[in-house]
């Protein structure tokens, strides 16, 4: 019988063989089978199996007197029986290990004790359902040798029965068949492991037990868990579906620590899961859910983290953020999945840009070219491109990014997208007031920013169409000025209640207040003011007369202007850098000075 007619033949999945070593306590773990189910399972393999090849019929015989064993029932878990899968378990580890090291040259010598481990593994999915109890893990050593199972290289089942197959008959297959179904042939112990692991770590579960989660996951912090499923990361094929799940699986485990334990994040960066992702992101493979899943956790990884964004930075992780995502410069994307990873991709690179040594690499990779040929497709990235854009320039560090957009000419852009926000923006999740205030921010940064030629091209535009431009702004600014007056007057109404009430409005309420404040509008109000008052101070009469008229005509003051930027100049702060602040404050109150 060859290799193809065994790996065809599938034995019944709920029996398994008896095994000498196997005592009582495991016996009764094993899943009960009725007798219904195996009359119907070996009623199945009958007809498959109706030909008269004797050696046929002896196997199914021998699977048949296996499955009329009576199992007994499920013991309850508890910390006793938890305790003795454990060191089971240890103990077939151990077994095969000595007899892999014994018979290097001889798989057929150790394949039952990794069968036999595998099964061990297999039942202690259960101890999932009791967090609690994880300290046991810990405690008796299961997790380191867990971790070292991760280096296990269990591919040798297949070219066992390729040897028996050329030498031996049917009967000395036997003992092997009946139990390798449930491996697949291709899995590996490894597999079985990543998907335990994944279990233990589910993030609902974690929660259930704070204290049993903790020590789970210092005992697989302290064991670099990441820098192991990364090197098993490197050994898998995503082309066969097992080993597929077993990324996806891997990503999960990622994702439940870091969302359990944001700071060890730095730590799975280094240890070699910002390359790995780096590189899976940009193999030419087609869309699938482990692409998605990996620009996910990237996203997750570079979220609030200085080093990974620098990380990042050094393996040219800009350039192949760029690169996937100048797929959807002229297409959209064919899925909502394949949108959800454009979005991770967009938010990675808005995330990595935070840096101002990562700025540098965007600019020399041309994304802003790119971003620029995003505003003008009107695709579906255009709302994400104008949020990098806003990124790339703010602040002193986007003075190049922002003298480079005006030589790309970036303001026949950015223009026609300030003077009409777009009816029916696609991107779900993008409103009206989103793409204003991008607009107003990068238009604010270009003023900030520019010197010489592009400032004056800059405000040249201000001028053009009978100064249509000044009239949008004043627009805008009255739209604003109107939904701050509401919100304002809804907060003051709470304070009024609470002040009736005896309640103390301390500082953190205070802050709590002006945060709703600049979410209802004010962030943008402010902006527009500040674009105000720049224009305004540009030594062109013809602005600034016409700034002035509309605000008359529509019954408000620049002392409401004035008292709008003055707020926003207390505000505004950078943490890192304390002088930059009082300097920024300086200059925005020379503006109203001279408004």
């Amino acid at each position: 019988m060859d290799v193809g007619e065994l790996l065809s033949y599938q034995p019944n999945r709920g029996t398994k063989r008896p095994r000498d070593d196997e005592d009582e306590d495991i016996k009764a773990r094993r899943k009960q089978a009725s007798a219904r189910e195996r009359s119907r399972h070996r009623e199945e393999e009958a007809a498959a199996l109706e030909e008269t090849d004797d050696e046929k019929k002896k196997l199914l015989q021998m699977v048949d007197k296996e499955g009329e064993e009576e199992e007994e029932e499920d013991e309850p878990l508890d910390e006793s029986s938890v305790k003795k899968m454990i060191l089971t378990f240890e103990k077939r580890s151990y077994k095969n290990q000595e007899l892999r090291i014994k018979f290097p040259d001889n798989p057929e010598k150790f394949m039952e004790s990794e069968l036999d481990l595998n099964d061990i593994i297999q039942e202690m999915h259960v101890v999932a359902t009791m967090p609690d109890l994880y300290h046991l893990l810990v405690e008796l050593n299961a997790v380191q040798s867990l971790l070292g199972l991760l280096g296990h290289d269990n591919t040798d089942i297949l070219s066992v029965l390729e040897r028996f197959s050329q030498g031996s008959t049917i009967t000395a297959l036997i003992p092997f068949v009946a139990r390798t179904s449930d491996l697949q042939f291709r899995s590996r112990l490894t597999q079985a492991v990543v998907d335990l692991l994944q279990e233990l770590t589910d993030i609902d579960t974690l929660h259930e037990s704070e204290d049993g989660a903790e020590v789970l996951i210092d005992a697989l912090v302290d064991g670099q868990v990441v820098a192991l499923l990364v090197q098993n990361l490197e050994r898998l094929d995503e082309g066969v579906k097992e080993e597929a799940d077993g990324v996806h699986n891997t990503l999960a485990i990622v994702e439940n620590m870091a969302e359990f334990r944001p700071e060890m994040c730095t730590e799975a960066a280094q240890q070699g899961l910002m390359q790995w992702l780096l590189k899976r992101l940009k193999a030419k493979m087609p869309f699938d859910a482990n692409k998605l899943y990996c620009s996910e956790v990237l996203a997750i990884l570079l979220q609030n983290n200085d080093d990974n964004r620098e990380l990042l930075g050094e393996l040219d992780g800009i350039d192949v953020l760029l690169q996937q995502l100048s797929v959807f410069k002229r297409h959209n994307p064919s899925t909502a999945e394949e949108q959800e990873m454009m979005e991770n991709l967009f938010d990675s690179l808005c995330s990595c840009l935070m840096l101002s040594s990562n700025r540098d690499r965007f600019l020399k990779g041309e994304g802003l070219q790119l971003m620029n040929l995003m505003l003008r497709e009107k695709k579906i990235s255009r709302s994400s491109a104008l949020k990098v854009l806003d990124h790339a320039m703010i602040g002193p560090e986007g003075t190049d990014n922002c003298h480079k957009f005006v030589d790309i000419l970036g303001l026949r852009t950015i223009f026609p997208l300030f003077m009409k926000s777009p009816k029916k923006i696609k991107k779900i999740g993008t409103t009206e007031k989103e793409h204003e205030e991008h607009v107003c921010s990068i238009l604010a940064s270009l003023l900030r920013n520019l010197r010489g030629q592009q400032r004056t091209r800059l405000l040249n535009k201000f001028t053009e169409n009978d100064s249509e431009k000044v009239d949008r702004l004043m627009e805008l600014h009255f739209k604003y000025l109107d939904a701050m007056q509401v919100a304002d007057k809804k907060i003051e109404g709470e304070k009024h209640d609470m002040v009736r009430r005896g309640e103390i409005i301390d500082d953190d309420m205070e802050d709590e207040f002006y945060l709703r404040r600049l979410d209802a509008g004010l962030f943008i109000l402010q902006l527009i003011c500040y674009i105000m008052a720049e224009i305004c101070n540009a030594n062109v009469p013809q602005i600034r007369q016409r700034v002035h008229q509309i605000l008359n005509m529509r019954g408000s003051s620049i002392k409401i202007v004035r008292h709008i930027i003055k707020e926003y100049a207390e505000n505004i702060g950078d943490g890192k850098n304390q002088e930059f602040r009082e300097s920024e404050q300086k200059r925005i109150l020379e503006l109203l000075e001279n408004f």
